[in-house]
């Protein structure tokens, strides 16, 4: 065993010197690549988004409507936000109105035993202690009373989720495509596509010069994105919620909403707002070191408002003809005298641009 202890240490002092020779060649092959000043785009717009190349922002303008503050964002209140839909409305009534109720009478009840026994069962007022061991009486109450408690909170628990998994036809459907660390929408009916980015602020060191920084109109820091979803007021809106990469989470608080998002699998959700406004969400699974910055910006809009932008994205309301593209003009010779296409060799562009 010394001899097998000796060979291990002499070929690990042998490998030594080529380990630090390696790790001192890497730095010199790396002096000569050329660095470059842009920072990393992780938080927000990738380095290739050309915002600046955007027509300007008319705050007010439909997919840029101004926030209310206290509606649809964070404002230090303890408790939910208030809710704009249906299943939202009426899971915060039996969290408030019920189980919040239920959980303060079963926390003082609890309590108020275990003062009136440490008082009334302490050595001083009771020297000799009790030897009971049983009462069926007490044991039938507390075996009950926790069933018809759980019976209670069970019906309209059942009620709630049956009334959110059975939703109603669809009037718009949305795509929603989580990745590391940013959102892509696809609107199928109105052939709109396009991707969502958390806005940064301007003195954040790692927004690139092409970048739009958060204005106070976009919404609150970390919440606000260069590009909302805009859904129509009162309209059912179901959202195909997937990802690409690793697992996320859909989550719009005000909408009572909250679905992960796996890679390869289909989730689907739904909506049905009727107060117009804007409203902000987060990424709610931990999907890596930029989790806490992707962001969700729903706005609501009429649905005059909503075929305006649909237009402003290029896409077409259901059942109208999306712009047809001009027809290429014909050959002018013969086919004896038109020229062989030259397949050209495939190459990356973003490689060859420099």
């Amino acid at each position: 065993m010394r001899l097998i202890g000796w060979a291990i240490a002499l070929a690990a002092a042998g490998l030594t010197p080529a380990a630090a020779g390696a790790q001192t060649a890497a730095p010199t092959q790396n002096s000569s690549t050329t660095t470059t000043a842009t920072p990393p785009a992780g938080t927000a717009q990738t380095a290739g988004k050309p915002d600046a190349a955007q027509p300007a922002i008319v705050y007010g303008d439909v997919g840029h409507a101004i926030p209310m503050a206290g509606i649809g964002e964070p404002d230090g209140r303890k408790g939910v936000q208030d809710q704009v839909t249906p299943i939202g409305e009426e899971a915060a009534a039996f969290h408030n109105n019920w189980l919040l109720p239920l959980c303060a009478l079963i926390s003082i009840f609890v309590l108020g035993l275990l003062v009136w026994t440490m008082i009334r069962y302490r050595r001083g007022a009771s020297p000799t202690p009790s030897r009971n061991s049983h009462n069926t009486v007490i044991e039938v109450i507390w075996t009950l009373v926790p069933v018809l408690i759980l019976v209670g909170i069970a019906v309209p628990s059942i009620r709630l989720l049956r009334h959110q998994y059975t939703p109603p036809p669809a009037d718009v459907t949305i795509k929603v495509t989580g990745h590391q660390w940013y959102w892509s929408y696809e609107y199928p009916d109105y052939g709109v596509t396009f991707d969502s980015y958390m806005l940064k602020e301007a003195s954040d060191p790692t927004r690139q010069a092409n970048q739009r920084a958060r204005d106070d109109r976009d919404g609150p820091p970390l919440l606000a994105v260069d590009e909302r979803i805009v859904i129509p007021q009162g309209k059912v809106v179901k959202f195909i919620i997937t990802a690409d990469d690793v697992i996320h989470s859909f989550a719009v608080p005000a909408f009572w909403i909250k679905q992960d998002a796996n890679p390869g699998q289909l989730h689907e959700t739904w909506a049905k707002v009727d107060k117009p406004g804007v409203y902000f969400g987060q990424c709610s699974e931990l999907c890596g070191a930029r989790h806490g910055f992707m962001p969700i910006g729903v706005e609501v809009t009429s649905q005059a408002r909503f075929a305006e932008w649909v237009a402003s994205k290029g896409g077409h309301m259901p059942g109208a003809k999306p712009a047809a593209t001009p027809a290429a003009a014909p050959a002018t010779g013969t086919p004896a005298e038109a020229k062989p296409v030259v397949q050209q060799p495939a190459t990356n562009q973003a490689a060859t641009a420099n």
